[in-house]
């Protein structure tokens, strides 16, 4: 049983393939069938598994674990996120404006006045583009895009975010909302 200190999750196995335990999975990983690259993937659970066979299809990859053998150990898999160690994804790999998505959460989000607007709690992908959640103190979380016109500059050392509020849709900006409603004609009654 491994408890993960600082989980990153690399795939969510789906249904059964096949007879003989194959899972069709969804990999979070930019090569998808590099899943197996990483070492052993663990549950929350405390569950090991290691990749003995992986292959491409579709919109999946689909895995064969040790010890998961036949459809009905496989069917019982169905919805288990797979995770590993931080430490073990490639830092060397990544370019200088590269980072993961987990090293994201926890940085806080201020303003180029240093006023802060909470601090990253998730990273979404919802289709269309990537959003930031942000929570402060006895605040809602706000959901701000992640662009490059939302956040200025990530710094990992310092863990902070600088952002556009503006940008962000954190603020508005009276003087330019005048200007966007002054250019539209008014209906008659």
């Amino acid at each position: 049983m491994t408890k993960l200190e600082n989980p990153v999750l690399m795939a969510t196995i789906g249904g059964a393939q096949g007879l003989r335990g194959e899972v069709r999975a969804k990999a979070y990983t930019a090569d998808p069938s590099a899943l197996g690259d990483y070492g052993h993937l663990h549950s929350m659970d405390g569950r090991s598994f290691e990749v003995l066979e992986i292959r491409e299809t579709k919109n999946v990859v689909v895995v064969r674990f040790r010890g998961v053998n036949d459809r009905n150990a496989a069917e019982a898999l169905n919805g288990l996120e797979l995770y590993i160690e931080r430490d073990n994804l490639p830092d060397e790999e990544l370019e200088d404006d590269e980072f993961y998505y987990a090293d994201l959460e926890g940085l806080e989000a201020l303003d180029d006045k240093g006023v802060s607007y909470g601090t990253v709690t998730g990273v979404f992908d919802f289709g269309a583009g990537d959003l930031l959640e942000l929570k402060g103190p006895g605040k809602r979380p706000v959901l701000i895009p992640f662009s490059e016109a939302s956040v200025l500059e990530i710094d990992l050392e310092a863990g902070t975010l600088l952002i556009d509020p503006l940008a962000a849709g954190l603020v508005d900006d009276p003087e330019e909302l005048s200007k966007f409603t002054a250019d539209k004609p008014k209906k008659k009654k």
